[in-house]
């Protein structure tokens, strides 16, 4: 009996012990559209000079002026959409001979790179010879007949043309007689095979892809930007690309498309540089370093970007007061160049506010709401008096 009395006793001094504690502070409950309801869980701070050195604390100035900024990614040199081309046949027929067998080769425009032989090719070259023979052999008086032939004759020609036949070939073989029985295919374009898709004795047929070609004295870098990056990008701006082939050196161009659509998993989107190359150094398939720059507004006000809290819901800068005190203040930032952060309200140019250590600062703010302070911590004893930087 008298060891349960005692448990009595003593169950009945803890309660009476935790009802002497303190009483937490009361929560503060944002409304919605309520932008203070976080600075009303924080207070102006006071410190020492001591305190200051003790945890590192510097001051700055807002500043207005132009603000550079510098969005980097990686991208890939392809060949221009503009610079290719698709070699084509419109006969059906078998080939021959390649001029040109070897992916990668350099051709010029006008260099001959197969031959063809087609029957439907000699089925129309002999049709233009008889037409020819006809026309030159019928009674000139018969102005009726002589308008026929001549009607046959052009009919003749054009299937050739149609055909890429030049018109020196045709001639020639109005004055020879002499039928070609294969079709020669030349370069439309000065520059380098990208693919070759077919080789000697295949049968080919109209319209089918014999070659792909690409004029490379331009190429294109393609690179992802971010989605936060895109506002810093737009056609036309400058840009430089390194490359890791050529160490030292850097290719100048611009922007010449930036994606409409950005991508739903990468949450990124394509943007394109044009770059000369002219030397032929750059090669479809290489990476390069990208760095597109732009500039803001003459007169931006901002701030380093260290000495913004970002809480996640807020974001917030310690102001000096008057009588020294650094008041939490939420502010609306920009864009970010390097290290220095855009401020689009919340502050005016010349504010005096806190520009490291902040986020102990912002420490000291919060626990000083509740009256705790970091009285516990070293160099950061409450001071007897109200002490000012």
């Amino acid at each position: 009996m008298t060891r349960r009395f005692g448990l009595f006793l003593l169950a009945g001094a803890v309660a009476v012990g935790a009802c002497r504690r303190k009483a937490p502070p009361p929560v503060v409950a944002a409304t919605p559209g309520d932008t203070s309801a976080g600075l009303a869980t924080r207070s102006p701070v006071h410190l020492t000079p001591a305190q200051m050195s003790a945890i590192g604390v510097t001051y700055t100035v807002v500043q207005t002026g132009a603000l550079t900024r510098t969005v980097r990614t990686v991208g890939q040199v392809v060949a221009p959409e503009s610079g290719l081309v698709d070699v084509t046949t419109k006969v059906d027929g078998y080939v021959e001979r390649l001029y040109v067998a070897t992916t990668g080769a350099a051709v010029r425009r006008g260099d001959p790179l197969l031959a063809i032989y087609s029957p439907m090719l000699v089925a129309a070259e002999q049709e233009l010879l008889t037409a020819v023979h006809l026309a030159r052999s019928v009674d000139s008086t018969d102005h009726d007949a002589a308008i026929n032939a001549q009607v046959l004759v052009s009919a003749a020609r054009r299937r050739l043309a149609y055909w890429d036949i030049s018109a020196d070939q045709i001639a020639r073989l109005e004055q020879t007689g002499e039928i070609t029985k294969t079709l020669t295919l030349a370069a439309p374009v000065t520059g380098v095979v990208l693919d070759k898709a077919v080789v000697e004795g295949q049968a080919v047929q109209a319209g089918m892809q014999l070659y792909r070609l690409a004029n490379l004295s331009s190429v294109w870098l393609a690179g992802d930007v971010f989605e936060q990056d895109l506002a810093a990008v737009h056609n036309g701006a400058p840009a430089r690309v390194e490359f890791a082939s050529y160490p030292g050196r850097a290719w100048a161009g611009h922007v010449t498309f930036v994606s409409p659509i950005v991508d739903s998993m990468s949450r990124t989107a394509t943007v394109r540089v044009s770059l000369d190359n002219a030397g032929g150094l750059l090669k479809p398939g290489m990476y390069g370093t990208l760095f597109l720059t732009s500039s803001l507004d003459a007169n931006v006000a901002h701030v380093p970007a260290e000495a913004v809290v970002m809480t996640g819901e807020r974001n917030l800068v310690y102001v000096v007061r008057s009588d020294g005190a650094l008041a939490p203040r939420e502010v609306v930032l920009g864009l970010r160049a390097g290290d220095q952060i855009q401020v689009l309200s919340g502050l005016r140019p010349g504010d005096r506010i806190v520009a490291s250590a902040n986020f102990l600062v912002d420490a000291e703010s919060r626990l000083a709401t509740d009256g705790s302070g970091m009285a516990g911590m070293p160099g950061m004893e409450a001071p007897a008096g109200k002490a000012h930087p």
